[in-house]
């Protein structure tokens, strides 16, 4: 199960290319709008929703579920972004990066103390977002803005009182405002690409209102694998979603990937297989020590 979530994600890119013709910020605007009604039909069958009134009544949890909500929302926007303008192999690279990313914010926010390995993980990473800034000619932004809101969205909902079919409902709950009146604003102006295909070529409605199950469908799947796998497994499956998007802008979509641009990838994947060796080896210890102790 959270293979096939990661492997979904991977495949984003083919989805979004597909709605290319649309503007990003309506495809993100319908990613909310229909995956409200989803979410809320599987809470439904699920009878779910003793979190709700208790929500209500903590305003601090709802302040920081509004915060998560903003940051989803600009994660989603700048991946949509991207992939349609030609960079999926840059938000490849954000996602590669967004475990280092992690790890620096854990540092530099909850004051966890790194280990000798990751801080040399992170300095090879680091060496590696250099390089591709010094041959590019400027820092990857679109990689470093993926990873780091995605970054602190984690360490947001890490901390957050809700799991993860009611944290993304409260925070489509949240966000589904904003996304209705953008949409019939766009109706009223008659640029509504959704209800102008929709005599034209039907598919693209098709495809817009499919964003409510694409979105929530792989979000369950991990949820349901993540309880189920050590985090150690969960953390080295999560290089299946950036290797086939990387996989895809260079075959598919053709992207630019000469050997300079290779090496800072190698750099960074390098300090990848360091970071989760070590984390493997030190689950391998922990369990070897917790079997002695039985």
């Amino acid at each position: 199960m959270a293979a096939c979530s990661y492997s979904v994600w991977g495949l984003f890119p083919l989805y979004f290319k597909s709605i290319s013709n649309v503007a990003p910020m309506e495809i993100l605007a319908h990613r909310i709008l229909w995956a409200m009604p989803f979410l809320l039909l599987i809470i439904a069958c699920r009878t779910q929703w003793a979190w709700i009134p208790n929500v209500i009544k903590r305003p601090k949890v709802l302040g920081g579920f509004i915060a998560s909500a903003l940051l989803l929302s600009c994660n989603w926007f700048i991946y949509i972004w991207a992939v349609n303008n030609g960079h999926v192999i840059d938000s490849s690279l954000g996602y590669f990066i967004n475990p280092i990313v992690n790890v620096l914010l854990g540092f530099i926010l909850l004051k966890e103390r790194l280990r000798p390995i990751q801080w040399l993980a992170v300095g090879i990473a680091g060496c590696g977002v250099s390089w591709l800034a010094l041959q590019s000619g400027h820092m990857p932004w679109i990689s470093l803005a993926l990873a780091i809101s995605f970054g602190i969205y984690g360490l947001l909902r890490k901390t957050a009182a809700l799991g993860a079919l009611e944290g993304l409902s409260l925070e489509t709950i949240i966000l589904f405002p904003c996304a209705l009146a953008y949409v019939t604003y766009l109706s009223s102006q008659g640029a509504s690409t959704f209800t102008t295909t929709l005599a034209i070529d039907s598919t693209t409605t098709w495809l817009l209102l499919a964003a409510g199950p694409i979105t929530a469908i792989p979000l369950l799947l991990f949820a349901a694998g993540a309880r189920l796998i050590p985090m150690s497994t969960l953390g080295l499956l999560q290089y299946i979603a950036p290797s086939i998007q990387l996989l895809l802008g260079v075959w598919l979509f053709h992207e630019p990937f000469n050997g300079a641009r290779l090496a800072g990838f190698v750099i960074i994947w390098s300090a990848l297989i360091l970071y989760s060796a070590e984390g493997l080896w030190r689950a391998y210890q922990q369990n070897k020590q917790r079997m002695a102790a039985v």
